[in-house]
Parts: structure tokens; C-alpha cells; sequence
């Protein structure tokens, strides 16, 4: 019989096998309009413009958008890892390498600001910096617009959508579109919650209750989409004692050094590595992480402590997140 670890790792293999076989046709799949069951079921207007994000589907997954046309925006968030990139830094043009780790796009159509420190307060906002950072994509965005322009089926989608030629505003809204609707919900810990008691495995029910309790977990990581949406100090890339700037280069305060964004727990189990410097390999090595309260400096949030976990609690805490990470098996209703 399996140990809870090997268990758990045949268990991920397969559900990554699926993904992998979903992102090959995430090119072609349909893009749901509303949310899964389990997140909010409100989502902005733009979301449900099925031309927009169709349009902003083909950009994504088009090289055309860099300057030697190596690397699109799907790159570097690869729905095979969870809309994420499976290496700690993203490889943009030139071989260049980023100095974040990528963030996952799943469910960003409920965030309040993007990237890990907060710099964009929209998703269209967002979409248009990697266009053109030098670590990424490297093109101005005056001749990503002159290509678009050039090409001749852009051309026509962009004037059947807009009713015009690319524009900044319009390549912005076509990406964020195409984002809005990537989802992930419907999970065991959904359904467990909402009564269905034999979603979960003991263990799991167990990580869950750890999570809700002495775990302290839902203090950064609640609502719906695990994430207060808010920047929290851990210490991770701190460097003797010195936490790195984070929230502070935007907003200017010193009480936001070190900040950074407090992600989605779910599809967790594909996004590896972890953190905002991508550190941490594993779900295991997040949990002990947390448990040692993460790395002492001067501005740790206080609600970073060290978590009383007895030995055996940390694979329930894994296998929590497993959990939360897979989509559960649809009835004939449909849930």
C-alpha cells in the first residue's frame, strides 16, 4: 500500500498529465463566460465579450508580440503549469532572465492590482508591461501596434472587434478579455463545504482543518480565491537581515518594504516553484516555510509566527492543497 507521499506525487503526476493534455488544446478549448462553482459568480462585463477574447486568445500564444518573435505571453504562463512557468526566473528574449517568478493567471479576473508588487491596477494595465520590458518581450508597443497593423488577419479581427485599426487601449483589452476568463474552481474542498462530506479523503479533511485553525493559513489566504489580495512581509529575499524593497517601490512607504502579493492557493499543485523569487520547490517546503514563521527582519508581518504542527501535520497540510488543486469529478447535474 502507498505512504500519504508517494500517494500523493502518483496523484499529481496524473492530474498534471491532464493539464498538459488541456493546454495543448487551450488554443481551441471554449472559454467560459462565468466562474466555476466554488469562486464569486460575479465577474466584470468585459469579461463575457466573446470576440475580445477570443482576439485576445490568439495573442497570447503569438510570438509576434516580442521583438525577434521567440517567446509569447504563453511562455512564460504555460497553462501545462498552471498558466506559470515550471523554471524559478522566466527566459525571455535573448535568453534574458526575469527577476520574479511568474505568477499564475488563474482567476485574476478577481484581483485589485497585479504583478507581485501591486504596480498595475488593472489587468489591462498589466497586460502591456511585459510587451515591452527588456527582460521579456523587449518591443516597443508603437511596433507591436505596426506589426499587428501589417498583418493581415489582425488587421481584420482588430476592425471587426473595434472597428479599427490595433491600438494600445484595444491590444489591452483583447489580453485582459482572454485573462478574465481563466478559471479554476470546482475543487473537492468545494464540494466539501458545501455538504458534500465524502469530497475529501480523511487527510485532507484533516489539512483542511489545519488551514482553518491553528494553521492561521486563512489569515492571508481567505475568500473565495484563497488570497486576501493584499502584500504581506515573510522575509522571503531577505539578504542579512535587508528585506528587498517590494511594495515600497510603488507606493514610497517604508511600512511596505519587503511586501509582496499574497497569491491563490488554487491550482497550487502546478505552479511550482514558489514565492515571489520562486525558492521553493515544493508544497512540502512551503508548509515548513510557514511553520518557522518565515525569515525574521525588521519589517515581518506580524502575523508571520511560528505554527505549532505536530509531525504529522504537514502532509495533511499537503494534502489540503492537493486537494484545492484539483477539479472534482462532475456529476450528471453538472456538480
Amino acid at each position: 500500500m502507498l505512504g500519504w507521499k508517494p500517494a500523493l506525487e502518483l496523484g499529481l503526476a496524473l492530474a498534471l498529465g491532464l493539464v498538459a493534455l488541456g493546454s495543448r488544446a487551450a488554443q481551441q478549448a471554449e472559454l467560459p463566460r462565468t466562474p466555476p462553482f466554488g469562486l464569486d459568480p460575479w465577474t466584470p462585463p468585459e469579461a463575457n465579450d466573446d470576440a475580445r477574447a477570443d482576439l485576445g486568445r490568439r495573442l497570447f500564444f503569438d510570438p509576434i508580440l516580442s521583438l525577434d518573435r521567440s517567446v509569447s505571453c504563453s511562455s512564460c504562463h504555460d497553462p501545462a503549469h498552471g498558466f506559470a512557468d515550471d523554471e524559478r526566473f522566466s527566459r525571455g528574449v535573448g535568453g534574458e532572465r526575469t527577476t520574479r517568478n511568474a505568477p499564475t493567471l488563474w482567476n485574476r479576473a478577481f484581483g485589485t492590482s497585479f504583478f507581485w508588487d501591486g504596480r498595475a491596477s488593472t489587468l489591462e494595465e498589466q497586460a502591456l508591461f511585459p510587451i515591452e520590458n527588456d527582460l521579456e518581450m523587449a518591443l516597443p508597443l508603437d511596433t507591436a501596434l505596426e506589426r499587428l497593423a501589417r498583418d493581415d488577419a489582425y488587421r481584420a479581427a482588430f476592425a471587426a472587434t473595434y472597428g479599427g485599426p490595433p491600438e494600445h487601449e484595444s491590444l489591452a483589452r483583447s489580453l485582459a478579455a482572454f485573462v478574465r476568463r481563466q478559471f479554476r474552481g470546482d475543487s473537492p474542498v468545494d464540494r466539501f463545504r458545501a455538504g458534500d462530506a465524502g469530497a475529501l479523503t480523511s487527510l485532507e479533511q484533516s489539512g483542511l482543518w489545519i488551514y482553518e485553525s491553528r494553521g492561521r493559513c486563512w489569515r492571508c489566504h481567505a475568500g473565495a480565491n484563497f488570497s486576501d489580495e493584499d502584500f504581506h512581509a515573510t522575509g522571503v529575499g531577505v539578504v542579512d537581515g535587508v528585506a528587498e524593497a517590494g511594495r515600497s517601490a510603488i507606493t514610497g512607504a517604508s511600512k511596505d518594504r519587503g511586501k509582496f502579493k499574497t497569491p491563490t492557493l488554487r491550482g497550487l499543485a502546478f505552479t511550482a516553484p514558489y514565492l515571489h523569487d520562486g525558492s521553493l520547490a515544493t508544497l512540502e517546503e512551503v508548509v515548513e516555510f510557514y511553520r518557522r514563521g518565515g525569515i525574521e527582519h525588521a519589517e515581518r508581518d506580524p502575523a508571520m509566527a511560528a505554527i505549532q504542527l505536530r509531525p504529522d501535520d504537514a502532509p495533511k497540510l499537503v494534502a489540503f492543497l492537493e486537494a484545492l488543486s484539483r477539479e472534482a469529478p462532475q456529476t450528471a447535474s453538472g456538480r
